[in-house]
């Protein structure tokens, strides 16, 4: 069991906004509890520290490492996108991965936007000469293009490449259990690298998914803490003990380790309230329009911030439903950041100016091919526009 409640917790139900002063109560507990891994850096959070919160991202993550010494830390890294959202020269990639690892990163988790597993051989190899773990990570999505035999030759080509585990990043909740299973079976049969698997519960999958994920053989499975958990972040850890109560793979614990749960869920409880803010009750419940939408837990919470600044909450559905429109013009792109944020950004212009009227500049980067190859090819006309703008 990994615990991602300081970095994916919180940037999938309060839009990235914990400070590290607001965890540092809690991190001996999530250190001395038992989980294999703490997920406490990467994603948004670096961004959300230098914009929001006047935090410096390496200060935060020498304070957890000092907080929770004994636990395996764990990030999220972009690929060559780092942890932003253009590509980096190797030599960038390589010294922020060296740099990460110094300050005590244990775990890369290292996907690309696109699937394309040349954005993160860069980031495999830095990793691994840093003396820590490359997780290669297969960003889940469905398409007329993607199938579970195409996710398993990505698995098998990533452990080609070095990397010590294979993820299976299902970010925005859509993966049914039946699929999990077969996906994960076949990466089982396949490589001889451990297997993780990770999801969200936005459309109300996501236990249900681990359990028989489990019951494929996964090898570590991502949980959070409520009231970070749950809707739009991870099941909540003792939600999911107790759906494995009986199973035979079920982790041992103890009733202390069941009563720290509990405390750490009264104090986040106090953290939750403080941010209300940035939490929504739409986040918290299940949605299965995003079955449609693809929209990842990390970017809904963010994405209804921003059209509520931008006074267009009443647009939310009508961006919403254009969001696969612009997905399939872009050769079916998983959602997933930064691609998330580009393709959302478009349907927003879409629906602000006419579809197709204005493009951002980065969703013509895609368009060309600067962010690399696309699932299915890039729609003609689109790719035109994009041209003419560049």
């Amino acid at each position: 069991l990994n615990c991602n409640v300081l970095r994916d917790g919180h940037q999938s139900l309060a839009a990235t906004r914990m400070q590290t002063a607001q965890m540092l109560p809690i991190c001996e507990q999530l250190d001395n509890w038992g989980f294999s891994a703490l997920e406490t850096w990467g994603g948004a959070t670096i961004d959300s520290g230098l914009r929001f919160l006047n935090e410096f991202p390496f200060d935060r993550l020498d304070a957890l490492k000092k907080a929770c010494p004994k636990t395996p830390h764990m990030m999220l890294l972009r690929g060559q996108n780092t942890v932003q959202y253009a590509h980096f020269p190797d030599d960038v990639v390589t010294a922020f991965v060296h740099t990460s690892a110094k300050h005590g990163m244990n775990i890369f988790r290292i996907f690309d936007a696109l699937n394309d597993p040349r954005n993160m051989e860069c980031a495999i190899k830095a990793a691994k000469s840093a003396g820590a773990q490359a997780h290669g990570t297969i960003c889940y999505t469905t398409s007329p293009v993607h199938t579970v035999e195409k996710f398993i030759e990505l698995g098998v080509e990533l452990e080609s490449m070095g990397c010590d585990a294979i993820v299976l990043k299902d970010m925005a909740g859509l993966i049914p259990p039946l699929v999990a299973f077969k996906v994960i079976q076949g990466l089982k049969e396949k490589v001889k690298i451990p297997v993780w698997i990770h999801t969200h519960d936005t459309a109300g999958l996501g236990a249900s998914t681990y359990l028989y994920a489990i019951d494929a053989g996964v090898d570590a499975i991502d949980l959070s803490i409520a009231p970070f958990a749950n809707g739009t972040g991870q099941p909540d850890t003792t939600r999911m003990l107790a759906l494995l109560d009986g199973h035979s793979r079920s982790p041992e614990t103890s009733p202390e380790q069941l009563q720290t749960l509990k405390e750490i869920r009264e104090y986040l409880e106090g953290v939750y309230a403080q941010l209300g803010d940035f939490t929504g009750h739409k986040n918290e419940v299940i949605d299965t329009d995003t079955l449609e939408y693809q929209v990842p837990g990390g970017m809904l919470s963010n994405f209804r911030t921003q059209l509520k600044e931008q006074k267009m909450e009443d647009k939310f559905d009508e961006v919403f439903r254009e969001i696969p429109v612009v997905r399939e013009a872009l050769g079916w792109i998983p959602l997933v950041t930064p691609t998330s944020q580009i393709v959302g950004m478009q349907a927003f212009l879409n629906v602000k100016f006419g579809r197709w009227k204005q493009i951002s500049p980065q969703a013509a980067d895609i368009a060309l091919g600067y962010y690399g190859r696309t699932p299915a090819p890039v729609d003609p006309e689109i790719q035109q526009l994009a041209a003419k703008q560049a």
